[in-house]
């Protein structure tokens, strides 16, 4: 953990920080308990052993088939077409049959709720610096997920812009030219290593904020810093 040095200056001035941007899925909102949540209400008389495995399929599928766009085997798809397939292959594991419950399970990444400290936190954030979202939820589903969520920003950006998903470097770089910083100015922060190291290769700071989900840092990573919960970076960004 970084030690918080009392100068007069915080230590987001002291390491030039200009804007802050955030991951969204994982990082600000529960992904996991949200997607769950919803295939429980479309398969309310499963088990929780079968919601886990049900959940599996989802994940799976959405991380496959954003792995072979970023591979160059698919092309471009946005987060609502990868989800409603993602939502085909639950109901058809299930063996569900009505239309309803697979339109209503198809948005269920629109309904995620908020980490406990993440409006808070956001909400203390924003009055210091320029704050970005970033995530590969396309524009419409991070309108509604922020709605959902309650999370307020200056900025929302989705990798739909760039045709791309994260890690690729484009949808970094589409956060770069949105706060207009060098990139050794603009913090990126999210609860997955691998996000971080392909902002870090952009030339972003980075900040790793655990999370009960998300991709922890191996012992090769070196981040910028290393949080345990949005307040503890919020309270070092900002403290004097």
């Amino acid at each position: 953990m970084a030690e918080i040095r009392r100068t007069g200056k915080c230590l987001a001035e002291i390491h030039g920080i200009e804007a802050v941007v955030f991951d969204v899925l994982g990082t600000l909102v529960d992904e996991p308990a949200g997607l769950r949540a919803e295939i429980r209400d479309a398969v309310p008389a499963s088990d929780d052993e079968t919601i886990d495995e049900l959940l599996t399929v989802w994940q799976e599928h959405v991380e496959r088939e954003q792995q072979r766009i970023g591979q160059g085997h698919r092309a471009y798809a946005n987060s609502e077409i990868i989800d409603g397939e993602a939502a085909q292959r639950v109901v058809d594991r299930a063996g569900l049959t009505d239309p309803a419950t697979l339109a209503r399970l198809a948005t269920a990444g629109q309904r995620l709720p908020a980490w406990s400290d993440s409006v808070a936190g956001l909400d203390r954030l924003t009055p210091h610096f320029p704050v970005l979202g970033l995530s590969n939820a396309s524009r419409a589903a991070l309108l509604r997920l922020n709605a959902h969520a309650g999370l307020r920003w200056h900025q929302a950006l989705s990798a739909e812009s760039v045709t791309a998903y994260k890690p690729a470097p484009e949808v970094y770089q589409l956060a770069l030219d949105t706060a207009g910083c060098p990139p050794s100015r603009v913090l990126m922060v999210a609860a997955h290593a691998w996000d971080l190291r392909g902002a870090q290769a952009r030339g972003m700071r980075t900040a790793y904020v655990q999370r009960p989900v998300g991709d922890p840092p191996t012992h090769s990573d070196a981040f910028d810093w290393h949080f345990n919960g949005l307040d503890e970076l919020v309270t070092t960004l900002t403290a004097r």
